[in-house]
């Protein structure tokens, strides 16, 4: 096994601990450099440890710029486990993660992302850009965490903004070829088709919609929901009629 310690220049070390500033890689089939491309090689059980992450991985190319601490573009594939000093945590199969313009995209079944306020899984893909905010997971068992709201959809996309050190959901456009699903504290939402506007305070749902909350059941095509007091209305253009369903509860 070979342990490589880099800072401003690389050189190798037996049983020399990590110190502040420098990154520790470790791999069983060593690094392969090309200078004049300006990436580097890791194979077989990459380790790396740095002041700002870690991460472990089968094989891992790094791209760097002035030098190799510089690095630039990081592509990991093979059981890739990215935790940041930031509460940044991807779990995948293949990881890109640009480290410059702070955008990530992870690929593979069991894909997964924390990111402080929010969690989101995916067997197709997720990606996200942590300077802009924007987001986006696609790909069966799609799902959006947040303290408030759980959302589970092949297609997710939206923004988020950082609002007190939290991250909050600004915007969300959801689909699925069959059924979107929108939880809540108090109300249970289904549709083809979701979006969100957190400015706006509106949730809209379209096709198939189906509102469940407490002992109410209201169907339709579209459905408009405030959702500061989640007060909503619901209509219909294919049948021309909304049901609700209404059980009484005993006291």
């Amino acid at each position: 096994m070979k342990t490589i310690i880099i800072y401003f220049f690389v050189f190798f070390s037996v049983l020399q601990a990590r110190e502040l500033g420098q990154t520790e890689i470790t791999t069983e089939e060593g690094i392969e450099v090309y200078q004049k491309e300006k990436y580097y090689l890791l194979k077989k059980n990459v380790k790396i440890e740095s002041d700002n992450f870690k991460l472990t991985a089968q094989n891992v190319k790094a791209h760097f710029d002035k030098d190799l601490y510089d690095i630039t573009d990081i592509y990991s594939e093979g059981n890739v486990i990215f935790e940041s000093n930031q509460g940044l945590k991807v779990l995948g199969n293949e990881v890109d993660h640009n480290v410059k313009k702070e955008k990530i995209h992870v690929r593979g079944k069991g894909s997964f992302l924390q990111n402080k306020n929010f969690t989101m899984f995916s067997d197709g893909s997720i990606e996200i850009n942590n300077s802009s905010g924007e987001f986006k997971l696609y790909g069966l068992n799609s799902k959006l965490i947040t303290n408030e709201i759980k959302i589970i959809g092949e297609d997710i996309k939206g923004n988020y903004v950082i609002v007190d050190g939290e991250n909050i959901v600004q915007q969300l456009n959801v689909e699925d070829k069959t059924q979107v699903n929108i939880q809540t504290e108090t109300s249970n939402m289904y549709a083809k088709k979701a979006k969100f506007n957190k400015q706006k305070n509106i949730m809209e749902l379209f096709e198939n919609v189906l509102i469940i909350r407490d002992n109410e059941s209201i169907s339709g095509d579209y459905a408009k929901m405030n959702t500061l007091d989640e007060s909503y209305f619901v209509k219909t253009n294919k049948t021309k009629r909304v049901k609700a369903i209404l059980e009484k509860t005993d006291e």
